[in-house]
C-alpha cells in the first residue's frame, strides 16, 4: 500500500480453470476452499467445434459453478440458414475464469 495517500484497490480474488463436459452437456467447477466469500463472477469460453455451442451457467455458488452446453447445427432451408435445436454437448472443452464479486 502507498504511503503517499493515494488509495490502490486491493486485487480481487481470481481462479481460471477448465473441464471437460459429460454424456449430459455438464461441466462442474470446484473452488478451492475459501476462495470466494460468496459467488464468483464466471466467463465462460467454450473451444471451437462443428456447429454452433452455447453455454450457460446452471448454478453458481462460492465453491462449486456448474456449465451446460448445448450444440445445434446450421440447416439451410428454402434458402434461409437456421440453426436445429440444441441438444447436450459431450466432449466440449469449457474454459472459466472466476473473479471475486
Amino acid at each position: 500500500m502507498s504511503t503517499s495517500g493515494d488509495y490502490e484497490v486491493p486485487q480481487r480474488r481470481e481462479e481460471r480453470v477448465t473441464a471437460v463436459t459429460d454424456g449430459d452437456g455438464v461441466a462442474t467447477f470446484n473452488w478451492p476452499a475459501g476462495a470466494f466469500s460468496g459467488p464468483p463472477v464466471v466467463t465462460l469460453a467454450v473451444e471451437a467445434g462443428a456447429g454452433f455451442r452455447s453455454a450457460r451457467i446452471a448454478s453458481n455458488t462460492a465453491t462449486q459453478t456448474t456449465v451446460h452446453v448445448l450444440a445445434a447445427a446450421g440447416v439451410t432451408l428454402l434458402g434461409i440458414g437456421v440453426l436445429a435445436a440444441g441438444v447436450n454437448a459431450p466432449g466440449v472443452t469449457v474454459h472459466a475464469h472466476a473473479t471475486a464479486a
